[in-house]
């Protein structure tokens, strides 16, 4: 597990949160002043952009493209997913989302249109420790775009421009989404109606001809991806993700235990959901985000959660249920 030194508290998504304002007004002394020292620089750049993107790009295949066209895309993307402010609230630097994405070019069409693999991670910090906890760790086989050399990625809200600036919205409101809800229950759900919005916007005759984008592209895209967000059979989950980090997680710093026992009733609660939609994209993105994590948070767990959480992550991740034997009895 990545342990990384913690952000601080200040963050704008937190301010959803009861248990932000728990913390704030328990450490208002110490803090109020560094907040509004913070937020003071945040207004005056008019720092709005929630990301911390590092991108690294991977030609292993590369036969007739100049290797400079990758580097000035890498750019490119650092430039849009950094840069580009995707919601109205004011993060401070060191409160950007922290999001790695590992770009391996497996085809090239042309001299400028492409094939690759998008490599996801992001990860959101856990209060009181210098831990931080992976919320989406994927990855999209069918990213397929064009790019010419020093061309700018374009966003835009209301209308298609192309399709890799479609899929990098797309993530960024995607992992907008996951963040929010860790926060505040259901706090995502304005993100994940925008990463639906761009789906909606692109032509069909851009969907026919690169995958991810519909139903009918297989059983893990992006197309499932937020369809899974936004079905009301999911909202359990997605409420269960909000007791997990925020009641679970973030507790741990003051009570282990009750952390412990609160991640324990979050996992039964997908575990639930898992028994009827087992093959469905959030649980596996679930399950690939935390299998690890789980592992290392029960280690230290009593004997009869231990029998518990292995039991339910059988249920969640039975591809992987001889992972969970690491938690031991």
């Amino acid at each position: 597990m990545q342990c990384v030194p913690l952000v601080s508290t200040g963050q704008a998504r937190f301010a959803q949160s009861a248990g932000y304002r728990q913390w704030l007004m328990s450490a208002k002394m110490k803090h109020v002043l560094r907040t509004l020292f913070f937020l003071m620089i945040a207004l005056s750049s008019l720092s709005a952009q929630e990301l911390k993107v590092d991108i690294i790009v991977n030609t292993p295949r590369l036969q007739s493209v100049d290797p400079q066209v990758f580097q000035t895309l890498r750019t490119a993307i650092q430039e849009f997913m950094n840069n580009q402010p995707f919601t109205e609230d004011v993060f401070e630097i060191d409160e950007r989302i922290e999001v790695t994405i590992q770009l391996t070019i497996k085809d090239e069409y042309s001299l400028n249109s492409f094939g690759a693999d998008m490599s996801i991670q992001a990860v959101r910090p856990v209060y009181g420790s210098n831990y931080k906890s992976s919320i989406l760790m994927h990855v999209d086989k069918d990213v397929t775009f064009t790019y010419d050399q020093y061309q700018p990625i374009v966003f835009s809200r209301n209308a298609f421009v192309d399709n890799l600036s479609s899929i990098l919205s797309f993530y960024a409101y995607y992992i907008l989404g996951l963040d929010y809800d860790t926060y505040s229950k259901m706090g995502g759900e304005p993100y994940f109606q925008a990463a639906q919005e761009i789906i909606n916007m692109i032509p069909s005759s851009v969907t026919n001809g690169n995958k991810g984008w519909k139903p009918t592209d297989g059983t893990r895209n992006r197309y499932w991806m937020v369809e899974n967000a936004l079905n009301p059979t999911f909202k359990a989950m997605r409420e269960a993700s909000y007791t997990y980090h925020l009641k679970g997680l973030d507790e741990m710093h003051r009570d282990p235990n009750k952390g412990k026992i609160n991640m324990l009733k979050a996992i039964d609660a997908i575990a639930t959901i898992a028994k009827i939609n087992r093959n469905s994209m959030a649980i596996q993105l679930f399950a690939n985000a935390k299998n690890q994590e789980v592992v290392e948070v029960f280690k230290e767990a009593d004997m009869d959660m231990k029998r518990q959480i292995k039991d339910l992550m059988g249920l969640i991740d039975p591809a992987n249920a001889s992972r969970y034997n690491q938690i031991g009895l």
